[in-house]
């Protein structure tokens, strides 16, 4: 069966599928849901708890009415059961009314907050029968019930489509489901329990994938050329530069040069907060490389990171005779082939770029050191195959290149040798002087104008802000998150009227969006509307506010990360959280100390959050699940690729393992291309 003999599914939404990365039916079927909402138990109006989301069943009191306010509109409608009464409106969603006055009794699903005293229902959706239902990731061109109703056509022929990948032996030792009874129940779950037995066996089976190819490359890891240093090599290299280190700088320079001057090829993480200098470590070892006439590829996970490098680095490295280039996604074909021959030929000692850095046409004259910058944006098939890269000897032997990984989240101690066991660890423990910390505070609703009146204070006296939100478009969500585009115009034509606001987000073209952070950067423009795109790479010293709109949608070092924005001069900065107060956004409010803010993650949210899924393996399945944050199970899936490595007896079950960590390390190295 194919994608286009499901019913429903004509040449546009064929087409939709494909921009959404689905060709296949095992595609679709991979592509699971990214939450549930949760109609099998029902709850009265009394039973109904302010704060959580609940699905009852209600008469309709009165007519729904609707309500426009420039370009907003508001739908409410009262609501009862023999328990009581119950509001619920809908914003931005005028053809509710229709709906609702058609209509005597309904199964509402929603958030209950409370107006005033009383509660009331925020855009429960209306739905026809108690079940749990899957919820889509949305993209155009297909309805979530459309989606639901091919991805359970198709589930008729899961055995044949999704083929067990894991040994029957290690499945029944480890009371994992079978791929293809935790797939069908991913997408038609018949209750909570059995959503968490399918979400833990591709849990398992993914953070095992990862740790087996940790083991990988931690077993290849070859013979590399030695990279020598003086003291005095790095004392002039620190002299060079237009600040003073600090000494937690020092020491990791300092053992960075003391692995690459081996000839075992160097596999070092240097872990620091965010502005705590990792870049200027990074930049002395790429120096010690090109004084050994050897090529540094530095991969960034964003064009933006990738060009700021490339633009700070370029005049340090020129200066001193040594090339540096550029390489990212959509370059013209005239600049990427001048970029690709550089490359070759070692005109450029120095290559900065994105992904594309480990395109299968990318070949390098000699390369002695890879970088992967933001680490938590990576996974070990990516820097794995920016490693393969590095060229042989006249034996035709791999000299592997020196590996070097920054992270700006700080992660514990004991979750970084499970999740970078292949790596030794640096610590950047120390700011740099003259940095005072960001003063944060948790805003509410009630407070946003006063919010504003400050912001304008510090516009007045020169300074610039962010201000980040979630959604570029409205109606990518149920809930009523800002939208980046509709944000920037209410702001521009309310209360920063008369200021210059600009607008950044991830579906914007490059030149657009380069333009717009260079005049961000220049201080042509006052207030950086954007959504995370800006989380790395972007540094303006001027900019001393950060505000976060529905800050709880967040994760902590998501949170963290975009604070470090903010607090790079030396004025006072300011982040402020939109949202309700919990323990997760006091966490910002008490510390600056991103070891600390890890910590707390990890005991609130489990590794998932610390780390993302990205981590654990296999690309093609595109789903979320708390299982990913269950430290239990990370611990299980370590000690189990430890034991299939070590043990002989499960020789047979490592080999098949292995085999799907190299085709996932072969996957990304094959989908990642430069045009």
């Amino acid at each position: 069966m194919q994608l286009s003999s499901l019913k429903g599914i004509g040449k546009a939404r064929l087409e939709s599928l494909h921009a959404a990365g689905i060709f296949s039916l095992r595609d679709l079927l991979y592509a699971v849901p990214y939450k549930y909402k949760d109609l099998s138990k029902t709850a009265s109006i009394m039973e109904a708890s302010v704060g959580e989301r609940v699905s009852i069943y209600l008469v309709r009191e009165g007519e729904a009415k609707l309500s426009r306010f420039g370009k907003t509109s508001r739908v409410t409608c009262t609501f009862s059961d023999e328990t009581g009464h119950i509001s619920a409106c809908w914003f931005n969603q005028p053809w509710m009314r229709e709906n609702l006055n058609n209509k005597t009794r309904v199964l509402l699903y929603g958030l209950v907050q409370m107006t005033g005293s009383k509660k009331q229902l925020i855009n429960p959706s209306i739905e026809s029968d108690v079940r749990i239902v899957p919820v889509y990731r949305p993209f155009d061109g297909m309805p979530q019930k459309t989606h639901e109703r091919i991805v359970l056509e198709s589930l008729e022929e899961v055995e044949s489509i999704c083929h067990e990948t894991l040994p029957s032996t290690l499945l029944e030792r480890y009371g994992l489901w079978s791929c293809a009874k935790a797939i069908t129940t991913l997408h038609a779950p018949s209750s909570m329990d059995d959503l968490v037995h399918a979400q833990r066996r591709f849990a398992f089976e993914q953070m095992l994938i990862y740790q087996a190819s940790i083991r990988m490359v931690k077993d290849t890891r070859k013979q590399s050329q030695s990279i020598p240093f003086s003291d005095s090599d790095l004392d002039v290299f620190w002299r060079s530069l237009s600040f003073v280190a600090t000494g937690a700088q020092r020491r990791t320079l300092r053992e960075i040069a003391s692995d690459m001057a081996k000839n075992r090829a160097m596999t070092r993480m240097v872990q620091g907060d965010v502005g705590s200098g990792k870049t200027a470590v990074a930049m002395g070892a790429m120096l010690l490389c090109a004084c050994a006439n050897r090529q540094s590829a530095l991969m960034a996970p964003t064009e933006i990171l990738a060009r700021q490098h490339y633009q700070s680095m370029k005049p340090y490295f020129e200066e001193r005779g040594f090339g540096c280039g550029l390489l990212v996604g959509g370059m013209p074909t005239k600049e990427r082939n001048e970029a690709l021959a550089n490359i070759a030929s070692g005109a450029w000692h120095i290559v900065i770029g994105t992904h594309a850095l480990i395109s299968k046409g990318v070949m390098y004259q000699d390369l002695g050191l890879c970088i992967t910058d933001e680490q938590h944006r990576f996974g070990v098939a990516q820097r794995t195959a920016l490693i393969n890269k590095g060229a042989t000897d006249h034996t035709g032997e791999r000299n592997a290149p020196h590996l070097l990984v920054m992270s700006a989240t700080p992660i514990p101690r004991s979750l970084a040798l499970i999740m970078f066991g292949d790596l030794e660890i640096s610590l950047i423990d120390e700011m740099p002087a003259g940095r005072l910390p960001v003063s944060t505070r948790i805003v509410a609703e009630s407070k946003r104008s006063g919010m504003y009146d400050f912001i304008c204070k510090e516009l007045d006296a020169g300074g610039q802000a962010y201000i980040v939100c979630s959604l570029v478009n409205e109606g990518e969500d149920d809930n009523q998150q800002k939208s980046v585009k509709a944000h920037f115009e209410a702001l521009r034509k309310g209360p920063l009227k008369g200021y210059h606001v600009g607008l950044t987000f991830g579906g914007q073209s490059s030149d657009d969006k380069n333009e717009v952070l260079r005049a961000f950067s220049s201080g042509e423009i006052q207030v950086l509307v954007a959504t995370t795109v800006i989380e790395v790479g972007v540094n303006v010293p001027n900019a001393s506010i950060m505000v976060i709109e529905d800050a709880d949608r967040y994760g902590l070092a998501q949170l963290h990360q975009l604070r470090g924005r903010v607090g790079r001069g030396t004025a006072q900065s300011w982040c402020f959280l939109l949202a309700n107060p919990n323990e997760r956004l006091r966490t910002l409010v008490r510390t600056n100390d991103g070891f600390e803010v890890a910590k707390t993650d990890l005991e609130l949210r489990g590794p998932g959050e610390i780390l993302g899924t990205q981590q654990h393996g296999n690309a093609m399945f595109k789903g979320d699940s708390a299982a990913f944050g269950n430290m239990q199970l990370l611990y299980e899936a370590a000690q189990c690729a430890e034991d299939l490595q070590s043990n002989p007896i499960y020789q047979d079950e490592w080999i098949i393992v292995k085999k799907l960590a190299e085709y996932l390390i072969d996957d990304i190295s094959d989908r990642v291309s430069i045009s």
